[in-house]
């Protein structure tokens, strides 16, 4: 949130009142621009800047930074923005009663934070931000329940770092864009079996991955995009399906690379 917003409000609504707060003795006179070569004054609070009563995500953000020895006294405060940031801050160890916390943006800075043995535990979090962010840093097997994740976005993230070997479970995934990670992805034993797949896209992967040698499986592809892919790559030998081709931009490349002409490669890199 913005500095510029000139209202000083608590997240009940309320205005906030300095001379109430428990960390009165750490404010600063507002307006105070004399911050250190970091833009802050540790053990301070600065009003409009730096705030834990504030309702603006930003300003309890820099009022942890400022202020990092008072995260853990914070951790059950009723407001979850404020349980959030102290969460970023606070000693590690303070953290697992926090883990069945009923706001998500706190179980995600958990995620963030935790051990892997703790962190295991929040792989099934009915969240999918959470999910992404557990998956964003398990490795190897601790990733395999994630691969079927009823998300598509935690099971991109997932495909995009499980080993090699752990990819061709994922070569029939539902989602399109999740097949197209796998394809630039997967190993070349087993490429060729996506040249069938049903997205046009996950196939022009593979069309600009296969070895020249084995490209004649996509010269009849439905997709043009796909048989331009092919007519700039193939081996000049096996252009001949191309040369008639509907479309006469794939006909023109297959005509110049039969020509002996050096193609451009114009397509999306992989």
């Amino acid at each position: 949130m913005s500095d510029d917003i000139l209202e000083s409000l608590d997240w009940r609504g309320e205005p906030v009142d300095c001379a109430a707060c428990a960390h009165r003795e750490r404010r600063l006179a507002p307006g105070t621009t004399a911050l250190s070569p970091g833009g802050k004054l540790p053990g301070h609070c600065l009003p409009m800047k730096t705030c834990v009563q504030d309702r603006y995500a930003k300003r309890i953000q820099r009022f942890f930074e400022w202020n990092p020895d008072l995260s853990a006294g914070h951790l059950d405060h009723p407001y979850f923005e404020v349980r959030a940031n102290a969460a970023r801050f606070a000693p590690i160890f303070q953290l697992p009663r926090l883990m069945n916390d009923p706001d998500e943006t706190v179980r995600s800075v958990l995620a963030r934070r935790l051990p892997r043995r703790l962190l295991l535990k929040l792989r099934d979090d009915p969240d999918r931000e959470v999910r992404i962010a557990v998956a964003s840093r398990l490795d190897d097997a601790d990733l395999a329940p994630l691969m079927r994740d009823a998300d598509c976005s935690v099971r991109l993230r997932v495909v995009r770092r499980i080993p090699d070997g752990m990819l061709p479970a994922m070569m029939h995934d539902e989602d399109p864009e999740v097949r197209v990670e796998v394809a630039r992805r997967l190993a070349m034993d087993w490429l060729p079996s996506l040249a069938w797949d049903d997205s046009a896209r996950v196939r022009l992967v593979v069309a600009q991955r296969l070895p020249a040698s084995k490209l004649h499986v996509l010269l009849q592809d439905a997709d043009w995009m796909v048989r331009l892919a092919v007519a700039g790559r193939i081996d000049a030998g096996q252009l001949g399906p191309l040369f008639d081709d509907p479309e006469e931009e794939v006909r023109a490349i297959a005509r110049q690379r039969a020509a002996g002409f050096t193609i451009a490669n114009d397509l999306p890199p992989l």
